[in-house]
């Protein structure tokens, strides 16, 4: 039957995945990974054989007419990022669109997506947020920084190691050094971490222990 089904992969604990994700991973024509080395990992872990192919930022252009194509002709493709849901800050916004224009089902798995434990940890109001994931790395984040200043709703953004004190003193400058932060890291992992505090404490935190890991970070609203 042709169908697409999005389907979260584990963040972190190779537990965290669902039954029927594993049956469905078994059982479709052909799984799309945004990194087939990554994907093939869980693959083994779990005795998969399904044929894997890329699709990735840098490719998915370029492939999307084939897969649907293959989609209209019949197949069941599964669509994976190297963790949690796919399409939230990874490849498959483009993929899921095309699917809907050509009326082909989409069938979107619930699972692991990152922030939701790291929101819920953070002790801060859960009932409305807003998801950032990425802020630009250079054009348009300081504007978008002068924006979310104002913003009421807690906030959620995603961060590398290598940005994270950069972008919690910006938090500094932008919202307030006694603006509540909570920052997660490693979620699900052997080294899963939550620092909480004020945005100067948190930062202070992360300068002297060096970061790792990928990153969430929460921030209470205005």
């Amino acid at each position: 039957m042709s169908k697409l089904y999005l389907i979260p992969t584990p963040i972190g604990n190779l537990e965290d995945i669902t039954i029927r994700a594993l049956r469905l991973l078994k059982e479709v024509d052909m799984v799309l990974a945004e990194d087939t080395r990554t994907t093939r990992k869980l693959f083994t872990h779990y005795d998969i054989n399904t044929s894997l192919s890329p699709f990735h930022m840098h490719n998915e252009h370029k492939v999307l007419n084939k897969w649907i194509e293959r989609l209209k002709l019949g197949e069941a493709i599964a669509l994976v990022s190297d963790a949690g849901t796919p399409a939230i800050s990874d490849p498959g916004f483009l993929l899921v669109r095309e699917c809907v224009k050509h009326n082909i089902e989409v069938d979107c798995l619930p699972g692991a997506t990152a922030f939701v434990p790291a929101l819920v940890n953070s002790g801060l109001p859960s009932e409305k947020f807003i998801f950032e994931g990425f802020l630009p790395s250079k054009k348009g984040r300081q504007t978008r920084l002068k924006l979310l200043a104002e913003e009421e709703r807690t906030m959620i953004f995603y961060e590398s190691p290598h940005r994270i004190v950069k972008t919690l003193s910006q938090f500094m400058e932008y919202f307030g050094s006694e603006r509540v932060i909570s920052v997660s890291r490693e979620i699900s992992k052997m080294f899963e971490e939550t620092k909480r505090g004020s945005a100067k404490d948190v930062k202070e935190y992360f300068e002297e222990k060096k970061p790792k890991g990928e990153f969430v970070i929460i921030v209470e609203g205005k």
